[in-house]
């Protein structure tokens, strides 16, 4: 049972309605998450935000996506995994078997794939990486600009997998079987 409330689009008021107003416009639904994080305007204003800016990252929507299926999978996200997969086949036109390798943390594409590792490497080692973890994403063609976008891709799906687990958000995309964290 979902332990906050996602809000009614319909019912709800003030800043809130605003940008449930826009979200619907963009994506023709208000997601649950979304409606949940609406009981603090301060918490869906900021999600959208950092949302909206890394939209305009160097990196693309591509490999938002496939960080993003990559955190989901290691903490465990059911809601994130199933929305990312569904955004990542269906808005950013992903193929199955790069949705599906993501969810492992892997990548037929050696710069993808340091990228995946970088990001994995953040989470296991919760932001104290080495010298060597940074040389080793740069030598795969990233320059600080890109591995500060990789930081905060994966910041923000932390940030989402956190609320979603801890308010047990219910999950309103096609559901789809996590990869067990242990074994990426």
């Amino acid at each position: 049972m979902q332990r906050l409330i996602a809000l009614d689009p319909e019912t709800t008021t003030g800043k809130s309605k605003e940008l449930f107003n826009a979200i619907q416009s963009k994506l023709g639904m208000v997601p649950n998450m979304m409606r949940t994080m609406g009981n603090s305007q301060a918490v869906l204003n900021g999600y959208l935000s950092l949302n909206a800016a890394l939209s305009e990252s160097r990196l693309g929507a591509k490999l938002g996506e496939l960080i993003a299926l990559t955190v989901a999978n290691a903490n465990s996200c059911d809601y994130c995994n199933a929305a990312h997969s569904f955004i990542g086949e269906k808005l950013v036109h992903i193929d199955a078997e790069a949705i599906n390798d993501a969810r492992s943390g892997k990548s037929n594409n050696p710069k993808i794939q340091a990228a995946l590792d970088f990001s994995r490497i953040l989470i296991d080692k919760k932001g104290e990486v080495s010298q060597a973890d940074i040389d080793a994403v740069k030598d795969a063609g990233y320059d600080d600009g890109a591995i500060a976008e990789i930081i905060a891709h994966v910041s923000l799906n932390i940030f989402t997998n956190y609320f979603n687990k801890a308010a047990k958000v219910l999950v309103d995309f096609p559901q789809v079987e996590l990869v067990e964290a242990a074994v990426i």
